[in-house]
């Protein structure tokens, strides 16, 4: 079987989600659509073995093979460990989703369906070698993380929520198609693997930066990086399995996906290690700060997710640095993201599980109403104590080791010479201390006023108590990875980590093997990152006792001077901007739209062929202008002349008959007798209907138009007509790529078994035209069909009341 097809597998389950949730009431529908992510990563966890010892895997689906567009789907250490985060986190958020969501109460057939869909737009994405099915699933992600966050569509948040997270990594996504275009077009190819492959060979084209800038843009919407980070706040409306599924382990990991894959591609221009490096410092530092302030759990932690994914990206262009330096801890800067990553994602989920435990035990998020749950809820605690060290870095958990790598490499950035870092690089360490010590503060805030301190139960909606079992199984999990990580560090980094280091820098390494990096939790008294962490400790012990004493800080920022601010006005000043707009152009009137579109035509048109010096004439090959054809001529024009001159109804549908008999009379001339005959059955039945339906026809009225506006619409007709003249002559005259004619003629008979070139070409060539020409034509009756019958209906009913 090709395994390319599993991508697909979640959302063939989607189509049965559905069926399961209406027909078998009894049992909830999540342990249905449990089995789905559970199968897929027992299956790819299989591949970790080919992986460990370098080897890829490659499977193909043909999509538009003359376009050399495809599903490939490339397993190699790096896609492997997003797609077994992908699985074995869905399977877990699935098996908490089933014990958080009420069977009874909740619309689980939506919920599951857009969750499976989500599920294999990420493994598509993490997946992909072509870019452009790499886009297609990009965008999915934002469409299904669009249904999941407005899940909960009666709630005004949810569904504000939902539109801003669309509409910052729709924009995001189309910049990155951009760049991928631009891609294509230098490389000559779709593949990812053929672009990195042949990267030298456009390093410097003209393209090169912008293709850069554009696919940065794409990756810093979808992973919350500054600026861009303000969705993600607001998508802590989604259900609470929702929070940790997208922002623990998939969407917003999707944008540092994109990085590291890239990272051998533009790792060696100095925009790529600036932009990378410094955005994801920026983030870091703007998300740690802004995290304190915070008084709702979800917030919190989405402000965390903020500053822990800026983390990871400023150690991916740290990493990208090693492209220029022999200096070995930029190589582990790569190893310190994809580790950190890895940590990140169980404590997040973990953390993001047990928020949600806290709001359905105790019926709110509000950490000001919280405190003192640790007797009452000591298991919670004990997941949230865990997940909240981890991510202040601190032993003997995970989140320390990784840490400490990331600390090592922002030390080494101040030695580096190279792009102006020798200038610059000082701020780095002390930008990432600074960050550091406020991850310290909200970590403790997280977990410290929510569960220690004074009780206050008479604040709270209901009486608090600890979660069912099946609740706390998946954070359970997820915490005791955390500790076992911290133990066992390198058996992650041989079987998960070092085949991902070796598939970012492919140029540096050519099997996992070749990672010579160890970690260890100690390194000695003299090691720089130590008296960081010693100080940083120290630091943010003393601003979190004192918290209530500077806290005040946040307010003297303004509201109306933030981001948030700057992007509701301009989405107010969109929306009212463009209903200003539509009332100036929404006349009412069919003609005023007409004439909007033919001016465009016409602009356009003209523009094209004075751009592409297609104003050519040649009438050598043109046939004799006949007796017959110059008086059929002088008819039609008069027919047209006394339609706009008509002063009855009748008499305009008269002078458009004769207009169509003219130009019928123009395919005898010209010996095309099928042509005449179509023409002659359509103008016929035109004017027939015309006359049925004359009684019902509106009497002929001018609108009040001035005599400028008559004017006006009198050179809009001639320009479109000289137009269509001109691209007539102009088509005629040059051929810049052969005639499909001769075709037509050659496969008529022994292609399409016809003998009637015109029928043929109707039926056969253009089918589908004329099969959707024909379906436009049934919608249509079936809705004036449908329209008699309200009519009638509304009549009867008139009867009945009177």
């Amino acid at each position: 079987m090709e395994f390319v097809l599993l991508i697909f597998l979640p959302i063939l389950a989607a189509f049965f989600v559905p069926m399961l949730f209406k027909r078998i009431k009894v049992i909830h529908t999540g342990w249905f659509v449990l089995f789905v992510p559970l199968t897929l990563f027992i299956y790819y966890i299989g591949y970790i073995g080919i992986t460990m010892n370098g080897g890829t895997a490659v499977s193909e689906l043909s999509w538009i093979p003359s376009l050399g567009i495809s599903f490939v789907s490339y397993i190699d250490g790096l896609s492997l460990l997003f797609t077994l985060l992908i699985t074995g986190i869905g399977a877990l958020v699935v098996l908490y989703s089933i014990f958080y969501l009420d069977k009874n109460r909740e619309k689980l057939n939506n919920f599951y369906v857009y969750l499976l869909i989500f599920m294999s737009a990420m493994l598509g994405v993490v997946q992909s070698d072509n870019v452009i099915s790499l886009y297609l699933f990009w965008e999915l992600t934002s469409i299904s993380s669009f249904l999941l966050i407005g899940y909960w569509n009666t709630r005004d948040r949810s569904r504000f929520g939902a539109l801003k997270s669309m509409m910052i990594t729709v924009f995001g996504g189309l910049m990155m198609l951009g760049g991928f275009v631009l891609l294509s077009i230098m490389g000559g190819t779709y593949s990812i693997r053929e672009l990195i492959a042949n990267s030298s060979t456009f390093i410097g084209h003209e393209f090169f930066i912008l293709a850069l800038v554009l696919i940065l843009i794409g990756a810093f919407t979808k992973s919350a990086q500054f600026p861009f980070y303000i969705w993600l706040p607001d998508a802590m409306e989604a259900p609470t399995p929702v929070s940790a599924y997208l922002h623990s382990a998939t969407m917003v990991k999707a944008g540092l996906y994109l990085v590291a894959r890239l990272t051998p591609l533009f790792a060696v221009s100095e925009v790529w290690v600036w932009l990378v490096t410094g955005i994801g410092l920026l983030t870091l530092f703007w998300g740690s700060v802004f995290a304190v302030k915070q008084t709702d759990l979800k917030a919190i932690l989405a402000f965390s997710t903020v500053s822990q994914l800026g983390l990871i990206m400023s150690l991916l262009g740290a990493g990208a640095i090693a492209y220029h330096s022999d200096d070995p801890i930029f190589k582990f800067a790569i190893f310190a993201a994809i580790f950190h990553l890895i940590n990140h994602a169980v404590f997040k989920g973990s953390l993001f599980m047990i928020a949600g435990i806290v709001d359905h035990e105790t019926g709110t998020r509000d950490i000001r109403k919280l405190g003192g749950l640790m007797s009452i809820m000591p298991i919670s605690f004990t997941v949230a104590f865990i997940g909240s060290m981890s991510m202040a870095g601190l032993p003997p958990f995970g989140g320390f080791l990784s840490k400490e790598l990331f600390l090592q490499s922002m030390l080494a950035i101040r030695s580096f010479d190279l792009f102006n870092f020798g200038t610059w690089g000082i701020l780095f360490p002390i930008i990432a201390w600074i960050a550091s010590v406020f991850t310290f503060i909200y970590s403790f805030y997280f977990v410290v006023k929510t569960f220690m301190g004074k009780k206050k139960k008479e604040a709270l909606p209901i009486t608090p108590h600890e979660a069912p079992l099946g609740m706390l199984i998946a954070p359970v999990i997820l915490a005791s990875l955390v500790v076992a990580i911290f133990f066992i560090p390198n058996l992650v980094g041989k079987l998960l980590v070092k085949p991902a280091v070796v598939a970012i820098q492919s140029g540096l390494y050519k099997h996992p093997s070749e990672v010579d990096i160890h970690v260890s939790a100690w390194h000695g008294f003299d090691s720089p990152e130590l008296w960081m962490t010693i100080t940083l400790i120290a630091v943010g012990t003393i601003l979190f006792i004192t918290m209530a004493r500077w806290k005040n800080l946040y307010d003297i920022q303004p509201h109306y001077f933030s981001l948030n601010a700057l992007y509701d006005s301009v989405m107010v000043l969109s929306e009212s901007g463009m209903n200003k707009l539509s009332r100036f152009y929404m006349t009412g009137l069919i003609r005023s739209y007409l004439i909007y579109m033919f001016v465009f035509i016409v602009s356009i048109t003209t523009a094209t062929l004075f751009i592409r010096d297609a104003f050519k004439l040649d009438m050598s090959s043109m046939a004799p202008i006949s007796v017959f054809g110059v008086m059929t001529a002088f008819i039609l024009v008069s027919a047209v002349c006394m339609i706009l001159f008509a002063k009855t109804r009748l008499a305009a549908i008269i002078a458009l008959g004769a207009v169509g008999y003219s130009v019928a009379l123009f395919f005898i001339i010209f010996k095309a007798p099928d042509l005449a005959l179509t023409q002659l059955v359509i103008e016929t039945v035109s004017v027939a209907l015309f006359l049925l339906a004359f009684q019902r026809l509106p009497k002929l009225k001018d609108h009040g138009e001035s005599k400028g506006l008559r004017v006006g619409n009198l050179i809009v007709a001639a320009a479109v007509g000289i137009t269509v003249t001109l691209v007539a002559l102009s088509a005629h005259s040059q051929k810049f790529i052969p005639s499909i004619s001769r075709y037509y003629k050659e496969t008529v008979a022994t292609e399409a078994g016809g003998g009637n070139i015109v029928n043929v070409i109707l039926v056969d060539y253009r089918g589908f035209d004329t099969l959707f020409e024909i379906a436009v034509l049934a919608i249509a009756g079936i809705g004036v069909i449908a329209m008699i019958r309200l009519r009638q209906n509304r009549k009867e009913n008139t009867n009945e009341n009177k």
